[in-house]
This record gives structure tokens, C-alpha cells and sequence, in this order.
């Protein structure tokens, strides 16, 4: 088939299926729905694949495949187009995989909710907008994909819209990322007023003559591509939840788990380290901002992990992990490793989906409870789920051997930025040992936290009871029907049985096959792809769709010490082996140590109070003067002194107008006598100066 056919039906068919599940769900039905959305998903996950594949085998060229005309006005040139390279085809692979099993999921996962068509529609919206995002030729549709997964984002966050919650973390998520758009958009102003072109393949052959360039303002000579650079990472940081904007990605947990899953392993989230790897010719030319991309990176990373040590809700620890290795993309990127950062991005993708997808799974089975405190052994109520979770955990600790080159997907991706780090700073670029120190430590940081979650979730004593669960399950159906105004309990489906004896269980076999899937991609990724990705093989896999630095770049100035290979896995197994004396062997020592609620650990749990900040600042700056331009200049003085002034003037002048009309004749002839004897009066008065 075609490349251009393939990719033409890759990109539009989860924007048919969402159109079809969107306008004609309650007429088709939830399974026609349900059913046209993943097959369509599907269809597009097998294609990706063969694309994916036809291009390790070289047996497709880059090629831009043009639809039609989206803006042209004067230079300013823009079209609806599908641009194939190196990095689409990675990302088409990582989107729709991902997706599909979402949908295939949230077919248990949602199984008792009534509006289903509605959220497969934003399910396939959400993907279509990021197939449009990376499969732009230009800056023009990369800023409306870039805005197309934000709306959907909202939508799906705040899906269960009667929730308060729900509703405050969407606007939230909207709000948080309208900052960074802002900065997005001032970039692009800048590409196009510096290089007249918003088309990728005119501005990056002009990036390396554009370094030499400045701008004057305010007094100060701003270098070129460090500003443009600079202001695009501030869109990247917004979506990607970095440190400053990073506040709305453990919120978004409100919506409902497949949401929390995509939105983490695919699209949006990724949407920002995807745009900084394929700016990669211009910000090679940027090294402040670069710089500035490592730093913000490292801290990131840090910032996240030492938040997840402290929660307690099983999606909210998942989601600071995700913050956390965004930041070791980030920071590789920033190093300029950008094949390492996508090769973190390739793996994370399934280790993540399955980590949340079996967090599901676990929120599932314990009547939808997420607070971990309350969970405990469940290893043998929940043996699919306990097994495909350990999986991602031993996935995303990057647990491997050195020398023998074997582990999981993680142990390949992760260790590779750590190694590009350090090399970096050998080479020379200023914050690669801060990028590499940070590395390390977090590593250990993600080890124990992650492990806290399987050993807090599926071992040691049970912290529930059969009320507990009964409890949970009737206000669960009471929360579900009020939710939707229906009164009457949804039907009970095969994943919840009848709630007899009110015990944790396992998921059904709609949920247990992408999990079974993903945990295959979470071991297997690292190993089948990395020789593509970041070995001999990535020049001619990569074919220029990202900036190759040579050695002196890429950290071979000098010889890898020994111990680096080895670092990696020792803090791992140390993170490993405190989780478990602190949560099996000497279990309870972690609830001890928060009781204590010393000063670090209330630092970490209230999330090194940004929230708090935020909200003192920014948040009440804005309330107050929106009070001010609202009730002192709209109402007071706009309408007071406009509309309602005159409304006002005009009502009084009409009660005293009213006064004179008594409705008496006799008082209507002695006014009309008074005007006669004063028509007299002023007749006379002239007569007599005349």
C-alpha cells in the first residue's frame, strides 16, 4: 500500500470514529459507539506498525504529504499536510498503540457508565489532535494540535463534569497551560519575524546562519535563537508539566483512570519533549536555552520524586513519576542526547500505561478507593494485575545487568541519559554533571517510590475489610447515579459480579489484555529497539529527522569510567531494598516516619507548597482584580455611570413627572390659567420696554 494511503488513514481515522461516537452515539448505541472508536484505533495502531517497521527497513523515504491550504497570507504560509520522518514514525507507533489499548480498557474500566459514546468521542479526538501535532510540516498546525490535545485534555479531565473537582482541575489544567501557549506562540512569532517561514524544512537549514543573530530591546542585545528557543520551551514546559507550570498534571488524576493513562503515555505530556527533539537543529544553535532545557529538566526530576515518596494515593504517585522522567527527557535533551530523550519516551510509554492501567485495574477491584493506606495484600485477590504492575515497576526502576546488556525497557532508555549526562559534562557542556548527579539520585528516589506502591499495594497485611469495601461500593453507586441524575443503580456488569461477599478482585479480560500487552512492550522495548534508537544503527533509522551531534557533542572527548555502567543499578538496589524494609520487613515504619510529620517530610507532602504559593499570588492577584475591573469598573462606574445611569436619571424624572399628573380638572385649568397669566405678563413686559 501507498506510504501517503497509510498515513492519510492514520491520522483521520480516530477523527471519524470520534465524530461518529460524537454526534451519532445515542443513536447508534454505547456498543456501536464504543465499538466503531476502537476499531478504528486499532486499524490505525496496526498501520503505524507497518509504517514503523517499512521504515527500519528503509523501505519508505521522509516524505511531506500536503491535504489542502490552511492559512496564506502574504509570506505567511501554512497547510494542512502529514510530514513522515524518523520521529513521526516513533511517535505514530507510540500514540496509537497506547491509545487502542486504551480504548480496549476502558471498555471494562467504563463499563458501567452512561456516557460512554461521549467519552470514547474525546478518547479519539485526543488522539487525532496529537497524530496532527506530530505529524506537522509546520509551526502553524503544530500550534493546533499542540491546542487541539489541551481542549481534549479538558474535556476528558473534567469529564464527569457534575463533580466540583473534576470541574477545578480541568480549569486548572486549561489555565496552567494557557501560560506556557502564551510563550509557544510568542516563538513562533519570533521563527517567522527572524526567518520570514513557519515551515520546517526553511527554517532549520537557516538556524545555523540565525545564531549569529540579535535583537535589540530594551536596551539589551537578546541573541536570536537562544529567545525563540527559549519561548518555545516555555510552551514545552507547560505541557509537559515542568517545574513552574507544572501544578495541573496531579490534578488532572480527577478524571477517569484510561484518561490518566493516555494523557501520561502518549499524548499530551509528550507533546513537549517531541517538540524540543524535533527543534533539535535550532536549539543546537541555542545554548542558553539549552541550558536553560537541562536545569529545569534536572530540577524537575528531583522536584517530583521527592513529591511521590509522601502520597498516598496510588494515581497521584504515577502521575509525579511521569514528572519525574519527563525530566530526564528533558535534561537529555538539554545535553543535546535528543535520541536518548526519545528512546525514554518510546519505553516510558508502555511501562507508564501499564502502571496506570494497573493502577486502575487495582481501583477497579477495591471499589474504586485510591488511598493506599487502605489497600494491602492483594496479591492474592488481584495475581494478573500484581504480576503485569511488577513488571512496570521493574521497568521504570531500570533494573539490568551491565556488561550482559540485559534488562528491562527502562534499564536501556534511563541508563543512557545518565550516561549522556556525565559524558556531557566531561565534554565540557556546564550543567551536564548537575543533569548526571541529579540523575543518579533520583533514580534511587524512583526505586523506592515505585516499590513503596507494589509493596504498600499488594504485600503485607491487609488494611481493608469486607465492610470497608461494601461501604465503598454503595457510595459508589450512589456518587455514579447522582452523578448523572439517574436515580436507579447502573446494571451490574461481569467485572463486579454481585458484590456478594464484597472481596477485592480482579479485572476483566477487556482490562487484563492491554495490560498483558503493555507489560510484553515494558520488558521487551529497551532490547528490541535500542540499537535503532541510540546504537550503530540510529543514523540510518533517524535519516537526519534529528540533529546527530558528533563526538565531541554526543560525550566521546573522554573514556566512560568503569563505575559509570554500574551506578545506575546500585542506587536502584538500594532504593529497592529500603522500600522493602520499610514497607514488608519492618512493616508500619513507614507510617511511623509520616506520624512523625517532621519538617522534610511536610515539605515533600504538600508538594514543596506550590499550590499554596500559587495561590497567594497569582491566584488571589487575580481574583482581586478581577473584582476590581468587575464590581469598581464595570459595574460601578461603566454601568453606573452608562446604561444604569441613564436608566436611573430617566426613571427618577418620570416619578417626578408623574407627581403633576393628578388627573383632577380643576388643578389641569388653574395650571392652564397660570400659563395665560404668565403669557400676559411677558406680553406686557415687552409692550412696555418696546
Amino acid at each position: 500500500m501507498d506510504p501517503k494511503l497509510l498515513v492519510t488513514i492514520i491520522l483521520f481515522g480516530p477523527l471519524i470514529g470520534a465524530i461518529t461516537a460524537g454526534l451519532f452515539g445515542r443513536r447508534i448505541g454505547d456498543k456501536a459507539a464504543m465499538s466503531v472508536t476502537t476499531g478504528f484505533l486499532f486499524l490505525s495502531a496496526a498501520l503505524s506498525w507497518v509504517v514503523f517497521t517499512r521504515w527500519m527497513a528503509g523501505a519508505i523515504e521522509p516524505f511531506t504529504q500536503t491535504y489542502a491550504p490552511f492559512i496564506q497570507v502574504g509570506d505567511f504560509v501554512s497547510n494542512w499536510s502529514f510530514r513522515l520522518d524518523g520521529l513521526s514514525a516513533v511517535m505514530l507507533v507510540v500514540v496509537t498503540t497506547v491509545s487502542s489499548l486504551v480504548h480496549l480498557y476502558s471498555w471494562g474500566y467504563m463499563a458501567e457508565d452512561p456516557d460512554k459514546p461521549r467519552f470514547f468521542a474525546y478518547l479519539s479526538l485526543f488522539t487525532f489532535a496529537m497524530l496532527a501535532l506530530i505529524s506537522a510540516a509546520d509551526f502553524m498546525q503544530l500550534f493546533f494540535g499542540w491546542e487541539g490535545v489541551g481542549l481534549a485534555s479538558y474535556l476528558l479531565i473534567g469529564f464527569w463534569f457534575k463533580k466540583p473537582t473534576a470541574n477545578a482541575a480541568a480549569i486548572k489544567a486549561f489555565v496552567v497551560n494557557r501560560v506556557g501557549d502564551f510563550g509557544f506562540a510568542l516563538g513562533i512569532m519570533t521563527v517567522f519575524w527572524a526567518f520570514g517561514s513557519i515551515q520546517f524544512a526553511e527554517v532549520f537549514p537557516q538556524a545555523a546562519t540565525g545564531a549569529a543573530r540579535t535583537w535589540d530591546f530594551a536596551g539589551q542585545n537578546w541573541d536570536l535563537m537562544d529567545l525563540a528557543c527559549a519561548l518555545l520551551f516555555v510552551g514545552a514546559m507547560g505541557k509537559s508539566a515542568q517545574f513552574f507550570l507544572h501544578t495541573w498534571l496531579p490534578d488532572a488524576m480527577e478524571g477517569p483512570t484510561p484518561v490518566s493513562a493516555l494523557i501520561h503515555a502518549a499524548t499530551m505530556v509528550t507533546a513537549g519533549v517531541y517538540m524540543v527533539c524535533l527543534l533539535s537543529p535550532m536549539f543546537e544553535y541555542a545554548p542558553v536555552a539549552k541550558n536553560i532545557v537541562t536545569v529545569i529538566g534536572a530540577v524537575t526530576a528531583l522536584f517530583a520524586a521527592t513529591v511521590g515518596l509522601t502520597q498516598n494515593d496510588i494515581k497521584r504517585v504515577i502521575a509525579y513519576s511521569t514528572c519525574s522522567q519527563l525530566g530526564y527527557m528533558f535534561f537529555a535533551a538539554g545535553v543535546g542526547a535528543y535520541q536518548a530523550a526519545m528512546f525514554h519516551l518510546f519505553t516510558h510509554a508502555f511501562f507508564k500505561a501499564l502502571l496506570f492501567l494497573g493502577a486502575g485495574s487495582v481501583i477497579h477491584g477495591m471499589a474504586h478507593e485510591q488511598d493506599m493506606r487502605r489497600y494491602g495484600a492483594l496479591m492474592k485477590f488481584m495475581p494478573w494485575t500484581f504480576g503485569v504492575m511488577t513488571v512496570g515497576t521493574i521497568a521504570i526502576t531500570g533494573l539490568g545487568i551491565p556488561g550482559l546488556e540485559w534488562g528491562f525497557a527502562g534499564f536501556y532508555s534511563k541508563d543512557a541519559i545518565i550516561h549522556a549526562a556525565y559524558m556531557a559534562g566531561g565534554a565540557g557542556h556546564p550543567m551536564g554533571y548537575f543533569a548526571f548527579a541529579v540523575g543518579i539520585l533520583v533514580a534511587g528516589l524512583t526505586a523506592f517510590y515505585s516499590w513503596r506502591v507494589a509493596f504498600f499495594t499488594f504485600n503485607g497485611h491487609a488494611r481493608w475489610t469486607s465492610e470497608d469495601l461494601e461501604h465503598h461500593w454503595h457510595n459508589r453507586d450512589h456518587d455514579h447515579a447522582a452523578a448523572h441524575d439517574d436515580h436507579a443503580h447502573a446494571p451490574v456488569d461481569e467485572a463486579h459480579g454481585d458484590h456478594g461477599a464484597h472481596l477485592p478482585h480482579e479485572s476483566p479480560w477487556t482490562m487484563r489484555v492491554p495490560l498483558l500487552v503493555l507489560a510484553a512492550g515494558a520488558i521487551a522495548s529497551g532490547f528490541l529497539f535500542h540499537h535503532q534508537f541510540i546504537g550503530a544503527e540510529q543514523a540510518e533509522f533517524w535519516r537526519g529527522a534529528i540533529f546527530h551531534a558528533p563526538p565531541a557533542h554526543g560525550g566521546a572527548a573522554h573514556e566512560a569510567p568503569e563505575w559509570l555502567a554500574w551506578a545506575p543499578l546500585v542506587v536502584s538496589v538500594i532504593g529497592l531494598l529500603v522500600a522493602a524494609y520499610m514497607y514488608i520487613w519492618r512493616e508500619g515504619l513507614g507510617a511511623k516516619l509520616a506520624a512523625q510529620r517532621g519538617p522534610l517530610y511536610l515539605f515533600f507532602y504538600n508538594k514543596w507548597f506550590f499550590d499554596e504559593l500559587y495561590e497567594a499570588t497569582f491566584v488571589r492577584a487575580a481574583k482581586f482584580l478581577g473584582d476590581l475591573f468587575w464590581k469598581g469598573g464595570d459595574q460601578k462606574v461603566i454601568d453606573g455611570l452608562g446604561p444604569n445611569g441613564f436608566a436611573a436619571l430617566s426613571q427618577r424624572l418620570g416619578r417626578g413627572a408623574s407627581r403633576l399628573q393628578s388627573g383632577y380638572v380643576y388643578h389641569y385649568a388653574f395650571v392652564m390659567l397660570l400659563g395665560v397669566l404668565g403669557l400676559l405678563s411677558f406680553a406686557l413686559a415687552i409692550a412696555a420696554w418696546g
